[in-house]
């Protein structure tokens, strides 16, 4: 698998990102270090975390980040670039306050993750929700701080409209303090039934609009859900928020192509995104070695623009 290096750093990524989301208590770490030895050793070193992670099915934050931090331990700290996220609303079983994003929190927040992970600074530290009710130049200020102290090398924003986040890194170039570097929102070929965007701490996704924008402006994008939850892979079997006609004509169009080049839907979706005009990462979350092998392959698989075209329909 080849490297990318994110625009504005000097972090020399892989094309695809390893989602820890679903790494919790249950899944013995054992078998996660194997799996992670797997993406290592087919040239992956790019690992996404979260603050968050695993409440869900822990009853508490945390199994996540221990187990990024355990396979620093296996693996060695220069063959993994770490991204975890702060600042997420509250929900049921993760007690957060109305100002989810307010500078108190958000440091708490760093400081618990590097406490889970064992290291002094992590890589890439997402905002991992946006509030729209604070202005850009407050949440970029006390941003700014983690950097110059030295725990967090580079920004990201996780769930933020391409305008807030371009109008937060014009703020810090006036400023002459640290830009957000990646955008983590929702992102596939199939787009999710949901739509509401505009309450605080809303998910977002990558919306048709916002992509000349991200063109223009060579944004890295790290899309979560790359795969529309499985729904290329199981001939639309899962992936309950991606079932509409326009999903379907997608996964027919990708199904298509995946049998005239030799590759899997799920690869051609995964390909969609890696042959963007702009730097794309895509984050694969699975506990399955041959899903793992499946999406690696992937990388390898080139669109042309009419590739593309036909897919987007």
């Amino acid at each position: 698998m080849e490297s990318t290096t994110i625009p504005g750093t000097d972090l020399s990524v892989s094309r695809l990102c390893y989602g820890m989301g679903g790494f919790d208590r249950s899944f013995p770490i054992a078998d996660g270090l194997k799996l992670l030895g797997q993406f290592v050793d087919a040239g992956g070193n790019f690992v996404d975390s979260a603050h968050c992670y695993c409440f869900w099915s822990d009853g508490e934050s945390g199994a996540s980040e221990q187990f990024v931090g355990a396979a620093v331990r296996e693996f060695g700290r220069d063959r993994i670039v770490i991204a975890t996220k702060g600042g997420h609303i509250g929900m049921n079983g993760y007690p957060r306050p109305d100002r989810f994003m307010s500078p108190e929190l958000v440091r708490k927040d760093l400081d618990e993750s590097l406490q889970r992970l064992g290291i002094p600074s992590v890589d890439i530290y997402y905002l991992h929700r946006d509030d729209p009710r604070m202005a850009v130049s407050e949440i970029v200020d006390f941003c700014s701080e983690f950097v110059s102290s030295g725990r967090v090398r580079f920004l990201g924003a996780s769930n933020w409209s391409v305008d807030r986040y371009l109008a937060a890194n014009a703020y810090a170039a006036s400023k002459g303090i640290p830009p957000f570097v990646v955008l983590q929102n929702q992102w596939s070929l199939a787009s999710p039934g949901w739509s509401d965007m505009t309450q605080p701490g809303a998910l977002r996704y990558v919306l048709e609009s916002e992509l000349s924008s991200l063109t223009a402006h060579h944004v890295a994008v790290a899309p979560f859900s790359s795969t529309a939850n499985g729904f290329f892979a199981t001939d639309g079997a899962r992936g309950h928020d991606y079932q509409s006609n326009k999903n379907r004509a997608r996964l027919a169009a990708a199904q298509a192509l995946a049998k005239e080049r030799g590759a899997t839907p799920n690869q051609i979706a995964l390909a969609y995104l890696l042959n963007q005009l702009f730097p794309v990462i895509p984050i694969v979350g699975t506990k399955d070695p041959e899903h793992l092998d499946d999406a690696v392959r992937a990388t390898t698989v080139e669109l042309s623009t009419a590739d593309l075209a036909a897919l987007h329909l």
